[in-house]
């Protein structure tokens, strides 16, 4: 059996050597006409013989057949973007001739292929002969060989060339599709299981937007979603501050049953210190105030749990100890963990006529032995808020108080502080008399032995109403910039100080009150005649 394998293997393998040995030693056939060179299609083949251009071999009835190109690459062209107009630098473009072709830097597509996933496909080569005058373009049609030895080389079986457009049932063809399908299979809502995978990774920690869970369920937040009604089905999120207002519509008669004008809503639950553990965390009421209808504010000592109370005052009915704002101060390590949880309540009384209820919501979080710094956004910036600044300090050795002062103070002032403001917006610049000056003033206090470091710049601007009563203008009439320092100890060497600058504007409006004027009261210009006390004159 041995020996007559053999020669079969050798006799392919030699066949296909000759094949790409006829391949290497081929050569296209040239013709040129009207400026444009076009070189004549060269097929390859195994068999050396020759063969007329343009033709090609077909192959052998042991292959198979191979499939039909279904694009023809000589047509189609990727660069023609433009309909009745030439390309620049397209040279597969049909609008294109050879006043074109000759202007051309470059073929922008110089090679179009078919499918290649073939073994064998056709490809359209484009390009220029600048040695030419003038430049000319060539085009060669030739069968790629595609090198790879996952290829398709015999297509047997043609609907898998392209996409079957599924059969659409009907009522001619349904029968017949239920006989070659394997039926139906329908899912009833008691056959789904809500039960958490027991291949899904349990979280040890809170990662950032995670919700806050507690031993019921989850940190209720209300807020707002698709209206401004409050939704208290609203999770918080770790490490995602928040404020929020939103409106509840009640039946004051009705208040004591409503669980969120409650406060016990808000502090009753208790908070996982991590997700899917058994440590929790009980929310301490730091503050209450109460608010009465007047909306004046009374802080209360006893931190005692005050249910929601229907009163009557004359002929209208009040609920009070109505929670109005909730404020949450959830304290966490850098670890994932919480570890206190912190709540300030506002109450107040509302009446049937201050219905619906508008309520604040506010959590924030706050990293353990980690000082807050005030932000100005959370990420963006917020309208309004300083620009946050800093400097990196020189390390491993004290930094002199004589040469901070001046980096801190240009912190403070900034590029290019000003030296005049103008009174109006359209103050020409030639007008120098009309410009206000900015007076600066430097407050420090003297503590011997201790570094005056400036800490912030307050800048007071003094405006006033101009003109007409019916419109009138602002005008700057004062600008005032104070910088003021603090006193700080000399540190020594390897001791580090974390210092807050801040700036801050503040627009002081100094109008005097309007009067009113009149004009001058009208005279009386009359002429009496001369004879008109005769005779008695």
């Amino acid at each position: 059996m041995g020996p007559r394998v053999l020669p079969r293997l050798l006799l392919v393998f030699l066949g296909c050597w000759t094949s790409g040995r006829a391949q290497d030693g081929a050569t296209p056939t040239v013709t040129t006409d009207h400026n444009i060179t076009e070189i004549s299609l060269v097929s390859f083949g195994a068999s050396p013989s020759p063969r007329p251009p343009g033709t090609s071999t077909a192959p052998e009835s042991s292959s198979g057949s191979r499939p039909t190109p279904v694009t023809d690459v000589a047509a189609l062209c990727v660069c023609d973007l433009s309909p009745a107009q030439c390309d620049v630098n397209c040279c597969c473009d049909p609008d294109c001739d050879a006043r074109d072709f000759s202007i051309f830097s470059a073929c922008s597509v110089p090679v179009v292929r078919g499918d290649s996933q073939f073994c064998t496909q056709k490809a359209a080569i484009y390009s220029l002969n600048f040695t030419s005058d003038p430049p000319q373009r060539v085009f060669k049609l030739v069968d790629h060989v595609n090198p790879s030895i996952f290829c398709i080389h015999i297509a047997n079986y043609k609907p898998g060339l392209a996409f079957i457009d599924p059969e659409v049932p009907d009522d001619s063809n349904f029968d017949e599709l239920m006989q070659t399908s394997d039926g139906f299979t329908v899912n009833t809502d008691s056959d789904a299981s809500f039960a958490p995978k027991s291949d899904a990774p349990s979280m040890t920690k809170y990662e950032y937007g995670a919700s806050v869970q507690t031993s019921d369920s989850f940190l209720r937040f209300p807020s707002p979603l698709t209206s401004s009604l409050c939704t208290d089905d609203n999770p918080a999120a770790f490490l995602v501050n928040q404020a929020v207002k939103c409106t509840r519509r009640i039946n004051v008669e009705k208040c004591e049953e409503i669980e969120a004008l409650n406060m016990t809503y808000y502090s009753s639950p208790q908070i996982l210190r991590v997700p899917n553990s058994r440590a929790k965390v009980s929310i301490t009421v730091q503050s209450i105030v109460n608010q009465s209808l007047n909306k004046t504010l009374t802080w209360l000592e006893a931190l005692e749990v005050l249910p929601p109370s229907l009163i009557t005052a004359g002929h209208s009915k009040i609920c009070v100890n109505v929670v109005l704002e909730a404020k949450y101060i959830l304290t966490y390590r850098d670890a994932g963990e919480i570890i206190k949880a912190d709540l300030a309540l506002l109450l107040g009384a509302v009446s049937q006529e201050e219905t619906p209820l508008q309520q604040t919501f506010e959590i924030h979080f706050v990293q353990h032995n980690v000082r807050p710094v005030p932000l100005s956004g959370n990420p963006g910036y917020v309208v309004g808020l300083p620009l946050v600044a800093g400097f990196q300090p020189q390390k491993g050795r004290a930094v002199p108080c004589h040469l901070l002062v001046p980096t801190v103070r240009g912190l403070l002032k900034g590029q290019g502080f000003p030296d005049y403001v103008a009174p109006f917006g359209n103050t020409r610049a030639q007008d120098v008399l009309d410009w206000v000056p900015i007076h600066f003033v430097t407050q420090s206090s003297n503590v011997k032995d201790s570094c005056q470091l400036p800490v912030a710049l307050l800048i007071e601007v003094k405006w006033t109403k101009y003109g007409s009563l019916l419109n009138p203008q602002a005008k700057i009439v004062n600008v005032t910039a104070n910088l003021l320092s603090a006193s700080f100890p000399e540190t020594h060497s390897g001791n580090e100080r974390t210092i807050l600058i801040s700036t801050a504007v503040t627009f002081m409006d100094v109008s005097a009150p309007a009067e009113a004027g009149f004009r001058a009261r009208p005279t009386v210009n009359a002429r009496l005649p001369f004879n008109f006390f005769f005779p008695f004159a």
